[in-house]
């Protein structure tokens, strides 16, 4: 390499990938913000240790990402949520992996199989058959494998009183999951195309939260009604082809796998703060104390590695979540919120993805923290401002019947801090991961599945299914219901047929 050609690619940013490039400025304040010119910036790579990018205009350092992987990363989430749908098989065409439900006009019905119903492609002319097309002949073993396992029987005791062996057990489990997203495809789709503003409430928490094995769930919920529109985690039940490297480095393709090998760093003693401003005050020291501040994984935790497939870096798979949700959600809709923990990499993934929602102002990220006691949708009474972090994010606090609130809006704008105070919630999101915890807590706990995190994957898909689509809250509405996408809630017998 000669060079002139090592100063340039010295002074460049990683390069980009499918016209996307995350890596920028992302204090909205900031002259830079979303600019991708790489004279705006400082730019060394030769210490992984030491920050690679550097604002010129505000001194930020915003940890750099692979665009590469990131698109690769969302073709993974994408092809686990479309595992098992009928769609074309051929790698060499444009459609395939895009499942019939959501794209039929891309192919023809042609004919039968049986009772089954067969597909041609438009462009390749490659014919497939629906496996969903035809009756569920195990839907009455299955309800009853459901009824056991929501009821809090373990596995040996369903397949003692089923009498199947654990390999049953666990294909039926697969077979009810791929049925579960196939049927939620069906609804997610009808969700998209409604124009109308949106409220989504995201959280990000350990898949396994007494594990430390690494394994981080993002959920997004629409906040009103509860109804989860997407769910991924930073593990994959596969080996990945590419070779791993010790250290994230953003010019590598293939460093979004985290190595396997168990490592432990010596947590710090926690702190206990007093007040919702010193936990916040807190919280945004922890996460400048991290090497990556967009990787919850890289201060200062434990990590068990599983014992089988491998882990992910936890910025990818957000990036790639948020970047489902845009694609799954209708561009014409007026107004989007995301009300989201105080999480700097929820912040950077949401703004980088909806920038030009950003830009436009018909995107409305806030960071939402209120005590246990405060009851949603109560009245905020004086609002005190205040400028918090490093960021010096602009804070609002409100005060009511002894419980406090704050929201942070984090694209600048700070009219409406009233509404935003009396409606941002991310609630419906964390309660529904909360739930999966007690529903399923004597699998999430099991000692022996603290490692082998892969067997949870089926029950997050059955789990989501039930939840949006039978789950009835006081007034029986479930999650479905209340978006006008169902009229009557499911049995287990509809959502298995």
């Amino acid at each position: 390499m000669t060079l002139s050609s090592m100063q340039t690619t010295l002074d460049q940013l990683p390069p980009a990938c499918d016209d996307i490039q995350f890596n920028y400025c992302k204090t909205v304040a900031c002259a830079n913000f979303s600019r991708t010119d790489p004279q705006l910036y400082v730019l060394q790579k030769n210490n992984l240790q030491r920050p690679i990018l550097i604002c010129r205009e505000c001194g930020a350092f915003p940890p750099v990402l692979s665009n590469h992987d990131v698109i690769a990363e969302k073709q993974r989430l994408a092809q686990q949520q479309n595992s098992g749908l009928a769609a074309c098989s051929n790698s060499d065409c444009p459609h395939n992996g895009l499942p019939v439900l959501t794209y039929r006009q891309l192919y023809h019905a042609f004919g039968f199989s049986g009772e089954r119903q067969r597909y041609r492609c438009k462009s390749c002319h490659h014919t497939f058959v629906d496996p969903w097309s035809n009756g569920n002949n195990k839907h009455q073993l299955q309800q009853k494998l459901l009824a056991y396992l929501f009821t809090g029987y373990t596995v040996r005791e369903i397949c003692r009183r089923l009498v199947i062996n654990p390999k049953t057990f666990y294909d039926q489990l697969n077979h009810i999951a791929a049925r579960c997203r196939h049927q939620l495809t069906i609804f997610d789709a009808r969700l998209g195309k409604y124009a109308q503003t949106r409220h989504l409430a995201t959280d990000l928490t350990p898949l396994q939260p007494h594990s430390d094995n690494g394994v981080l769930w993002i959920a997004t919920a629409e906040a009103d009604s509860g109804y989860v529109v997407s769910q991924h985690v930073n593990y994959q039940t596969q080996q990945p082809v590419t070779t791993y490297v010790n250290q994230h480095d953003a010019y590598h393709i293939g460093t979004r796998f985290i190595a396997p090998h168990s490592y432990y760093h010596s947590a710090n003693t926690v702190v206990t703060s007093q007040g919702l401003l010193a936990h916040i005050d807190t919280t945004y020291r922890q996460i400048l104390a991290r090497k990556n501040m967009e990787n919850p994984l890289s201060g200062e935790v434990t990590i068990n590695y599983p014992t089988k497939g491998c882990l992910i870096r936890p910025q990818y798979t957000v990036y790639s979540h948020f970047l489902y949700l845009r694609e799954l959600l209708n561009s014409n809709i007026p107004s989007l919120a995301v009300f989201m923990p105080q999480e700097t990499l929820l912040r950077s993934a949401c703004l980088s993805v909806f920038i030009d929602r950003v830009n436009n102002h018909t995107l409305h990220p806030l960071y939402v923290v209120e005590d246990a006691q405060w009851q949603h949708g109560q009245h905020a009474e004086k609002i005190d401002i205040v400028l918090m972090g490093w960021w010096r994010d602009r804070w609002s606090f409100s005060r009511n019947k002894g419980s406090n609130k704050g929201i942070c809006h984090l694209g600048g704008n700070k009219k409406q801090q009233q509404h935003w105070l009396t409606v941002a919630t991310h609630q419906a999101a964390t309660i529904y991961q909360q739930r999966f915890y007690d529903q399923f807590s004597h699998m999430v706990n099991e000692p022996r599945r603290k490692l082998r995190p892969a067997s949870l994957l089926p029950l997050l898909d059955i789990y989501r299914a039930w939840h949006n689509l039978c789950h009835q809250n006081k007034a029986g509405i479930t999650p479905a219901q209340a978006l006008g996408l169902i009229s009557s809630p499911m049995t287990l017998e509809q959502l298995l047929q």
